[in-house]
């Protein structure tokens, strides 16, 4: 399945920086759209149920305001669906979340969590919207996924970037495996977490994995070069190893 490599900008953190003031600047909407014009094929945008960053309103506006599509990440909470329903976003993608997390520590157990996740899986398919689970690179999970009739899964691509020496080879191991059995399985196969300049050639040379969600890295790196500089650089690293 190798085919142009999708890039999904998360635009979180520019909203963590407007909200140390409390103010309107840097408005993430506005990043959102310059994301598009550096080469960005959608923008990704977690809610969290603290609100520490993206708002409900960063949501509204995102749907109504830029012209590619939006992925939707949440906690499978019923306030976060009936949200995710009212909007219609692209997709909906469903992470783990706990409140006293920095950031997301690693991926959902589809799995165990069979019995609660599925009614948030039927809704949002019923509802029309893509739905994604963002999982560890473990075959088991991924078929969980698949039980739950989830389209996509985003696999967790942290510990591979967190990783040193031989031990990044074994998670990156892991990662071409676990994308090539979602691909033998029917699934849509997306990554992220964690990506930098350096860590994204090797997962995007993957042909089973259609598409990266970067956020973080991106806005950090934009303090020095910009955020379209930023962008431009990791969409050109991405298409040297997958050209279209």
């Amino acid at each position: 399945m190798s085919s142009k490599l999708r890039l999904g900008v998360n635009i979180d953190h520019v909203a963590t920086i407007r909200n140390a003031r409390g103010g309107v600047h840097p408005d993430p909407v506005d990043a959102a759209k310059l994301a598009v014009k550096a080469g960005a094929n959608g923008v990704t945008a977690h809610l969290r149920e603290d609100r520490r960053h993206i708002s409900d309103k960063d949501i509204e506006r995102l749907c109504e305001e830029v012209d590619k599509p939006l992925n939707f990440e949440f906690a499978a909470t019923d306030e976060m669906l009936k949200i995710a329903i009212g909007h219609l976003p692209h997709a909906a993608c469903i992470v783990p979340e706990r409140r006293e997390e920095r950031t997301t520590e690693g991926g959902l157990n589809v799995v165990n969590g069979y019995d609660r996740l599925k009614p948030y899986v039927d809704a949002l398919n019923n509802s029309g919207i893509r739905v994604s689970l963002f999982i560890e690179p473990d075959p088991i999970q991924i078929d969980g996924a698949k039980a739950l009739g989830a389209p996509v899964i985003e696999l967790h691509t942290g510990a591979y970037c967190d990783a040193k020496g031989s031990y990044r080879e074994f998670e990156l191991a892991r990662i071409v495996a676990a994308a090539a059995h979602a691909n033998d399985i029917g699934l849509e196969c997306h990554a992220g977490h964690g990506l930098t300049f350096e860590t994204v050639a090797n997962v995007a040379v993957i042909p089973t994995i259609a598409e990266l969600n970067i956020g973080h890295f991106l806005v950090g790196e934009a303090i020095f070069i910009g955020l379209e500089a930023s962008i431009r650089s990791m969409r050109k690293l991405m298409d040297q190893v997958r050209p279209a």
